[in-house]
């Protein structure tokens, strides 16, 4: 079985991180932010989707599995061990297992890499939904970085 793939996009440009995904060989982006928009060209939904597209990679936003506000303020006030109780609290709900089940299918279909922001995934929840899939699936997981530009 493949390994289960994160990135994150901070201080990338989308073609960096399309590129580092086509080299990775993965064939389905899941996005894991509760909020699928951004100010960094290229990152928005509909805009990562269609560069995704183009490179032959698949792109589900499963939007269940990202942080709540609350936590995403918890980070970015410095403290991610806040976000981590306040997103394992968040996981229980039934929305999430819904969505944590959809993922964990489509990992076992294709290479897999989850989407957030935070270029260091010990700041991200994408590792502890990648530690979730990977719990079910068996799934090393893999953390990738695009190179800055």
């Amino acid at each position: 079985m493949p390994a289960l793939a994160t990135i994150g996009y901070e201080g990338c440009t989308a073609g960096a991180v399309v590129a580092t995904l086509r080299d990775a060989h993965i064939g389905l982006l899941i996005d894991v932010r509760a909020v699928p928009r951004s100010r960094k060209p290229g990152f928005s939904k509909r805009q990562l989707a269609a560069s995704l597209d183009e490179a032959g990679i698949a792109y589900v936003h499963l939007q269940a599995l990202g942080t709540p506000k609350p936590g995403r303020d918890a980070v970015r006030a410095g403290h991610p061990e806040r976000m981590e109780v306040i997103f394992r609290d968040h996981m229980t709900s039934d929305p999430a297992q819904a969505a944590l089940a959809d993922a964990k299918a489509l990992a076992r279909e294709r290479p897999t890499c989850l989407l957030c922001f935070e270029r260091d995934h010990t700041t991200c929840h994408r590792r502890l939904v990648a530690d979730m899939i990977a719990a079910e699936t068996g799934q090393p997981v893999v953390h990738l970085c695009a190179p800055l530009p």
